[in-house]
């Protein structure tokens, strides 16, 4: 197996690169050995609703880019401290490999280094009874993808604001994280080491149990990992607009009355709206509930649909700014 290691930040990028490599993979290739780190961001799975699992008032306040991956799992938080692997080859598929066959190099990587790691459950790599490495795959054919998370220095504190949903507001059929108690490798390493150390030293074990040799991207696989990242992993009907039907459930109080909102979602677009609560009107509810119908959940789509629409007048007492914050992004505010 080859070794890649990519010294960009990007997740989008990067997960570009790493289904490039898998789309690209040949018979006979001896396989990719892929190591990346990503700046701070969101990461969710294949098969769950985005909305559900972000914080979004944090994420936009701390502009942190969300990005769904092509393998199932939970929402995780990525940040420079953080190393991704992929391993992607060539598998016999009436008996493929299971997450013990990929992640058992790593366990004796970490024993390489000093720590006593062990395979855990299905897809976990713990310390002391602790997460520090989760696991996805995917297969296409004989092709299989598995990649997982390291975590050696991760700012957990950022990760439990971002990834702290509102249970009550998203009833979905997607699938919710499992929340897991979690510890940063470095806890477990040298305390001499800093955090470039640990990443070196972590990495370099890596390598030389999962791969034979090192490697470089082809050339001519860089113009389509980009133009992958770009149609893809940057496009709001993938990190967004994939999630599962779902419906989202807010409500306000203002001083001119309690404001309820329903929102009934598929692929993304809003398929239904209803405006429950305890104000008076003097129009029909059913026009303004309309107008929202068939716009993209997304804060930017939401408002671009009212920019010439005078909520303020479905509503007496009302004034536009605030309920326009909450019908957009649900943070109204008096």
């Amino acid at each position: 197996m080859l070794a890649l290691r990519t010294d960009s930040l990007d997740p989008c990028w990067n997960l570009a690169l790493e289904e490039t490599l898998f789309n690209s993979l040949e018979p006979g290739h001896p396989g990719w050995f892929l190591l990346w780190r990503n700046g701070p961001s969101i990461i969710v799975g294949r098969h769950q609703n985005t909305l559900e699992e972000i914080n979004e008032d944090f994420i936009r306040a701390a502009k942190l880019p969300v990005v769904r991956r092509p393998t199932g799992g939970g929402a995780v938080y990525h940040d420079e401290g953080n190393i991704n692997f992929s391993f992607l080859t060539w598998v016999d598929t009436k008996s493929p490999p299971g997450f013990a066959d990929f992640l058992a190099p790593i366990v004796e990587a970490l024993t390489d280094v000093g720590v006593a790691a062990s395979f855990s459950s299905r897809n976990d790599i713990t310390v002391d009874g602790r997460k520090i490495s989760g696991s996805a795959q995917r297969r296409s054919g004989s092709r299989m993808l598995h990649h997982g998370t390291m975590m050696v220095d991760l700012d957990t504190g950022v990760l439990g604001r971002a990834l702290t949903g509102n249970p009550d507001k998203y009833q979905s059929k997607g699938v919710s994280s499992h929340k897991s108690r979690v510890a940063n490798l470095r806890e477990f390493l040298p305390q001499s080491w800093s955090r470039e150390t640990c990443m070196t030293r972590v990495m370099e074990a890596m390598t030389r149990r999962c791969a034979s040799a090192k490697s470089a991207l082809p050339p001519h696989l860089a113009g389509q990992v980009e133009e992958l990242a770009e149609s893809k992993y940057r496009a709001w009907e993938w990190n967004y607009g994939k999630s599962p039907e779902f419906t989202e459930r807010r409500r306000q109080r203002f001083p001119w009355g309690a404001l309820e909102c329903r929102f009934n979602v598929k692929n993304g677009i809003i398929t239904r709206c209803r405006l429950y609560g305890d104000f008076f009107t003097l129009n029909d509810i059913a026009d303004l509930e309309k107008c929202l119908e068939g716009v993209p959940r997304a804060p930017e789509a939401l408002a671009e649909a009212l920019a010439g629409v005078p909520v303020e007048e479905w509503f007496v007492g009302a004034r536009r700014g605030p309920l326009l914050d909450f019908l957009c992004q649900g943070t109204g505010r008096e």
